[in-house]
This record gives C-alpha cells, structure tokens and sequence, in this order.
C-alpha cells in the first residue's frame, strides 16, 4: 500500500516547461500515490508537444484529464465525485473532453466509459504514448481505450512537465510495476510487471532539474528496492540475460551511489520499500552519503506472522524486526515509517495485538493507517471472505492511529533543543510569517522567514514540537547551500 494523496493543488506552486505556441488548454488532477503525479508529469509533456498548455482553471480546459487511483475504494468514490463536477462544467463548455488515466482506468477498462457517460477516453498507466491518437480519435468524435499493460515501457525517454512545483523537490521515477502480488493489492493489475529505467536516463532527468534549481529529488517505484538495471527488461527475466550483463548489472545499492556521488549538493529521498527486498547495501549506501535522507517509508501492513502470510507479505515479524534493527545500529538518527491495515480478513483481536505491540517495538515516526478495503481482481477479493465487521474495523484502525499519534509526538520531542538542516519549500499553511520546510527525517519544520527564501538550505533550532510538525527559528544558513 501507497501513501495516499489528495489532488495536486499544492501552495507555492508553479507550472513549467508551457509553450506560448500552444493553443490548446489542459486540466489535470491526479489522486493516489507519488508515482500518479508523477505519471501526470509524463502526460503533460506528451501533451505539451501536442500543442498543450497546462491550466489551473477548469473552466477554460479544452482536455480534462483524471489520474486515478485504485487502492481503496475510497480513493475510487473520490474520482467519480469529481467526475461530477467535471460534467456541470461540462454543460456549460460542451466541447470539453474528458479523460481517465491510471489504475482506476486500467482497472475499468471500456467499462469507464459505461458507467461514467461524460468520459471520452479511457488510458492505462501505460499507454500514455499513444494520447496523441487517442485524442485525435476523441476529436473525431469517437470514444477512445488504450490499457494495454507493458513489459518494457518505462517512459526514460520522457522529460516531465513539472507540474504544481515548488521549484525546489521533484519526483524522479525508477521503476515502474511489482511483482509481489500481496493479496489485498491490485497495483499488479493496473500497473503490470516489474521493470526498471536504464540509469543513465534517470542521471540526465536529475541533470536537467539541478540545472533548473531543483534541492531534491525522490526516486519513485512501487518497489525501489527491486530496481535492476541489465540493460532492459522485466527483472523476472534477470536469470536469463548474459553473463556481461550480469557483471554490469546495476541494482538499487549502487544507483543510490551513483546519484549520491555525481550530485553531493542534491538531497536523494525514494519510496517506497518493500522489507522482503530492501537490503544492508541499501542501508549502507546511505549511510555513506550526508546528501541521501535519513527516512525509510517501510510497509509492514501487520503485525502478525499468520496475517502477513495471508497477505502472502513474503517476510515474518521477526524478519522486519532484524531490518529495523539493522536500520538503527547502521543509521542511528533513521526515522522510519508505515503502512497498516486493520481489520484484513480472519484477523483476531490476537493478530491486531501483534500489530500493536510490533508498533511499540519500533516506533514509528509516522504512518499511513487504513480499514482493510476489498479491491476487485485481487486474490483476498477472491478467495477470502471480507468477515472483520465495520465496527470492529473501526475500532481497531483507531487504537492503531492512537498509538502512532502517541508514538509520532515521542519522536518529534526527540528533536527538541538540536539544530537541523531543513531545506525550505514554501510558506507555512497556518502562517503567511513562517516558512515551511522539512529536515533529513522527513518531519515537517515550520519557522519565521527574516530574510531566507524558497530553496535554502537553513539550519533551525527546534525550541517545540507537535505530533506531526517541529517549530523553531533560523540561526543561520547550512553548508548545503
């Protein structure tokens, strides 16, 4: 399970890379997770070259797109709300054309198009290269589909279109697919199998954002710590290919330090892990590298070695135990946090325990917490009984938030009193007076501007600290800069 995200109407943001050429407005909202807006990225730029500019009035678009997300039903009622709003606009502006990209679309294939009459298009995450077509059929007059899963597609040879930037983070994506197929998750359905992007295009796409000021990048994939690059392919393939192309073969470790190595003043964030995948190498390499962040988003989903089996998670209790231990002897000031779902199917108050008590064990810094949700297609959809009563779930999901909420404001206290790097991103939600930026761990820092701007690097004492944000004031700027 991703980290689930509201739709791209970020502060402090602009859009890059319009041209005055173009005629044509387009609208683009994106749900889900990083790689989503990420994924819309890659749209605009295909578009841009289609005689697109992006637009931030939906009013005035030609083209509406919808990046989708499947994972919870939730995220899915959210799109078609949306959807909506985009037929009242519609009415007014009846040459507006409507498309859905992404899992949801992937998902629903042609049956989008029955089920939400005011859509005209219907793309999978990857058919993106074949919107040009698509919208010339929709122009025609014509429905158009495209959600044909790729074995190669990786979009390396994409430029994005920086979408709602701040100017200073930017997602840079590695990998696209996963080939773990846990049960409750329909991400190997709508996104394929896993296959990773030659190093070489993600170094140049790095390249072309420290050009243009960019302080850090994400490298994005459902499974980072599964990229392997042998010069193209499906990683399930990697025992077939050659002897040279195993002895060249770069993996996650490796890319890390490449990245790390070639661009020292660039702070390096990925997500997500998967703790059956993520290996000392990775650790070490960061441990190497002040520039890499001191954070792991690392999924656990439960606490109980009978559920993690049914969720076919390919590793125990006391496996993540060992990399969380790992993790903190290698990276001491590592701040990690989770996915959870409560109330999967047949859990007992026994394996919720599990799960409470394998929270205490680590403590998290933060997390992202759900009720288990029923995805079509996947193999708990199909084989289990969905039995956890709403109550129970409710009520389980919310001694799980309780004691993250308990655990998250121990470690922000453990910030109190030190001074911490914090690359500033824009202005405070609460305060018009305050920047908003975030330290190594990940942790939201909110401060008074004085004379600082977007992009520096500040080093801020931390005098006080909620659950989820740490408050402080500069004493000066960082090395970094």
């Amino acid at each position: 399970m991703e980290k689930i995200i509201d739709e791209n109407k970020q502060g402090n943001s602009i859009i890059l890379d319009q041209k005055n050429e173009n005629s044509r407005k387009l609208y683009i909202e994106s749900y889900g997770c990083q790689m989503n807006f990420s994924d819309s990225e890659i749209v605009a730029s295909i578009l841009t070259n289609e005689g697109f500019n992006t637009t931030q009035n939906l009013e005035e678009a030609d083209l509406v797109l919808v990046n989708t997300c499947s994972i919870r039903e939730k995220a899915e009622q959210t799109v078609r709300k949306r959807l909506e709003k985009f037929n009242a606009v519609k009415r007014i502006n009846p040459n507006m054309k409507v498309g859905v990209l992404g899992c949801m679309a992937e998902r629903l294939k042609s049956k989008f198009l029955e089920e939400e009459k005011i859509v005209d298009m219907v793309v999978g995450p990857d058919a993106y290269k074949d919107l040009p077509n698509l919208i010339q059929d929709i122009d025609d007059g014509r429905n158009a589909v495209n959600v044909i899963l790729s074995k190669e597609e990786t979009y390396g040879d994409i430029a994005p279109v920086r979408l709602n930037s701040n100017g200073v983070t930017a997602f840079v994506s590695i990998t696209r697919g996963c080939d773990n197929m846990c049960t409750f998750c329909v991400v190997p359905f709508t996104r394929g199998r896993e296959r990773s992007r030659d190093p070489q295009s993600i170094l140049e796409e790095i390249k072309e954002l420290v050009g243009k000021g960019f302080k850090e990048i994400t490298l994005l994939g459902q499974n980072v710590d599964s990229y392997l690059w042998y010069g193209g392919g499906l990683k399930k393939d990697f025992e077939k290919a050659s002897d040279m192309q195993k002895a060249t073969a770069v993996n996650f470790a490796a890319l890390l330090d490449m990245v790390a190595t070639t661009y020292p003043k660039l702070r390096i964030r990925f997500s997500t892990s998967n703790p059956q995948d993520m290996t000392l190498d990775v650790i070490e390499s960061m441990a190497k590298h002040n520039n890499i962040c001191k954070y792991i988003h690392l999924p656990v989903q439960s606490g109980s070695n009978r559920i993690l089996k049914e969720m076919n998670r390919l590793h125990t209790r006391e496996e993540y135990f060992e990399l969380i231990d790992n993790i903190k002897r290698i990276i001491p000031e590592c701040a990690i946090s989770q996915d959870m779902i409560a109330g999967f199917p047949t859990e007992t108050e026994e394996d919720h325990q599990d799960t409470l008590s394998l929270m205490e064990y680590v403590k998290y810094d933060f997390g992202f917490m759900f009720a288990y949700s029923e995805r079509p297609g996947t193999l708990a959809e199909r084989k289990m009984e969905d039995d956890i009563p709403g109550d129970i779930k409710k009520r389980r999901l919310t001694e799980i938030i309780n004691v993250q909420q308990k655990h998250s404001l121990y470690r922000t206290q453990e910030h109190v009193g030190k001074v911490e790097e914090v690359l500033i991103e824009g202005t405070s939600k609460k305060s018009e007076d305050h920047w908003m930026g975030r330290n190594t761990q990940n942790t939201v820092v909110v401060f008074p501007k004085d004379v600082y701007k977007i992009g520096d690097f500040v080093n801020v004492k931390i005098n006080d600290c909620t659950a989820a944000t740490l408050i402080g004031e500069a004493v000066g700027y960082s090395d970094n800069n």
